[in-house]
């Protein structure tokens, strides 16, 4: 943020009055991090058409996911996302003249940042993706912000438990239980494929929060600070690709297109788009891009895969995100600052 999108690592030079854990879209987070509107005008385009790309974008990453596990293992298709994503990024950083982040202490940070906002979900994704259809993985990538609140209520004194956050997270849990056909015993429903999914959406709030307490006021570019962080998640993942996959013996069309689409577009281009969003439209508007993704995830996988689609898949999924959505009212926020 895939993922994740965000789904991202909170970066920021200062912390949003929203709550960090507000974003499931793959490694997002330092984007909600550069709080501070710095402009309202954007780019060449309007900032509802590019929310509407960034949301395309983001939407079919989990399309291009199975089809780059096609033909590439898992974290193979992990590294080329990182890879290209960071290629991207550094593009943007040699054409500014943006210097990556430097000392020890952040990079260090940087490197866990890493693991928790690229690494480990990343491929947690592809591998569900084996056996799980696209859309099935994007709607559990939607439940990131319950799992967000549950931890913040723990670790962030400053996101206070509600009554409506509460309902919002037992809202979000009925969700996931009509998605996967509880009252049928999961019947038809990998399980293994969704815990992997379900577990990647959780590494994205246990990093949000990491960030936030160690890298807040971290000085540097949101761009620097995440193209710093996708070079490393590409050497951990270089480093256990080569200890457990071997060297593709092929680069087939469809799917090595799907991997670099996903790096330099879903990771890269996205990112750098919804720095432009937060700095236009403030995080609160460019947060709501997580609740497009499982749609447009879903419309993916049954148009372009032909996945199937149970009527309990699109309900369950609009109750998870009505659930995520109350999980992120905060008291006094009715009435705009």
């Amino acid at each position: 943020m895939s993922a994740p999108t965000t789904p991202g690592a909170a970066l920021p030079a200062s912390v949003p009055s929203t709550p960090a854990t507000a974003t499931a879209a793959p490694v997002t987070a330092v984007a909600a991090a550069a709080a501070p509107i710095r402009a309202r005008r954007g780019g060449l385009l309007d900032w509802r058409v590019r929310f509407a790309i960034l949301s395309v974008v983001w939407g079919f990453s989990f399309l291009l996911i199975k089809v780059g596990t096609e033909a590439y293992a898992p974290f193979q298709v992990a590294l080329g996302r990182v890879l290209f994503g960071a290629l991207a990024l550094l593009t943007v950083l040699l054409v500014r003249r943006e210097p990556l982040p430097r000392g020890l202490r952040t990079w260090g940070h940087l490197s866990v940042a890493a693991l928790l906002l690229n690494t480990a979900p990343f491929s947690l994704f592809a591998y569900a993706e084996l056996s799980i259809p696209s859309s099935l993985a994007g709607i559990c990538n939607a439940t990131s912000p319950l799992w967000g609140m549950a931890l913040s209520l723990v670790a962030l004194s400053e996101d206070r438990p509600t009554r409506r956050r509460f309902a919002g997270l037992g809202l979000g849990f009925l969700g996931v239980l009509t998605v996967l056909g509880a009252w049928q015993g999961f019947s038809g429903v990998d399980a293994k494929g969704t815990a992997f999914a379900l577990l990647a959406s959780l590494c994205y709030p246990i990093g949000w929060i990491y960030v936030r307490r160690t890298l807040a006021g971290t000085p540097g570019s949101p761009v620097a600070l995440t193209g710093g962080q996708l070079m490393i998640s590409t050497l951990q993942l270089a480093l256990v690709s080569a200890l457990f996959t071997s060297a593709p013996s092929s680069f087939p069309l469809w799917p090595t297109l799907a991997v670099i689409a996903l790096g330099a577009l879903g990771t890269g281009m996205a990112l750098q788009m919804q720095y432009g969003l937060v700095t236009e439209v403030g995080p609160t508007t460019a947060q709501m891009v997580t609740y497009f993704i499982p749609v447009i995830a879903t419309t993916a996988g049954v148009l372009v895969l032909g996945e199937q689609l149970h009527w309990n898949t699109p309900v369950g999924a609009a109750i998870v995100l009505a659930g995520a959505a109350l999980t992120q009212t905060r008291p006094g926020a009715r009435k705009p600052a």
